[in-house]
């Protein structure tokens, strides 16, 4: 479809020419924008000869969400050390055990054993043990596997090695400075210088159980 007039340049009044000079002119335009445009952003942040106290436009740091949490870097749990507590009583299967007190152990032919107690240890597991001193029964001494009493026992020999209080029976409480030990529990006592004064020794006690073979 013919065009009803021939256009003209409303810049330079033109009829269907092509004008170099007009491109020139807006493509210099456009880089003195440009030009200005940079200088200005350049400019801005820096100190000037006006205005030397000037600091630069520090950018706001972006805020960290949850997920910034799990992308972290795991850190290596240290390797668990067993450090055994030391403690001079301990509670155990409803019981409660302290240093001095006299238990019994069953070796495997059924021969029973009497020992007091000397300390007591936890490990990190809650695995309980404990130090004894073994008592060493004498000719007076009736039957182990039926009753034991401590005026006819002595003090043996210690050991260094812990036991378990698995394999432990409890017997009966030290009696109050009968089995003197480094670090009883008991206080000493010390009975006035009386004359007529009679030693009674301690009754036996009688075993709950007797094994029978």
């Amino acid at each position: 479809m013919p065009l009803r007039g021939n256009p003209e340049c409303l810049k330079c009044d033109c009829v269907n020419e092509a004008k170099d000079e007009c491109k020139s002119d807006d493509e210099n335009d456009e880089n003195k924008d440009e030009k200005s445009r940079k200088r200005t952003r350049t400019t801005r942040s820096y100190k000037t000869r006006l205005n030397p106290f000037a600091l630069p436009k520090v950018a706001a740091p972006k805020g960290r969400g949850r997920r910034a949490l799990a992308k972290r870097i795991p850190i290596k749990a240290p390797s668990g050390v067993s450090t055994p507590v030391t403690s001079d009583y301990i509670f155990y299967k409803e019981k409660y055990f302290q240093i001095g007190d006299i238990v019994s152990m069953v070796d495997g032919e059924n021969d029973v054993y009497y020992a007091q107690l000397r300390g007591f240890l936890t490990d990190q597991y809650c695995e309980k043990s404990a130090i004894i001193t073994w008592l060493l029964p004498t000719t007076d001494s009736p039957p182990p596997n039926e009753m034991f009493d401590p005026a006819t026992y002595i003090i043996g020999p210690d050991e260094d090695i812990p036991r378990k209080l698995e394999c432990m029976e409890f017997v009966m409480h030290a009696p109050s400075d009968y089995y003197k030990a480094s670090n009883t529990p008991y206080p000493n006592v010390h009975p006035a210088a009386e004359p007529g004064f009679i030693w009674s020794s301690l009754k036996p006690i009688q075993r709950l159980w007797c094994q029978t073979t």
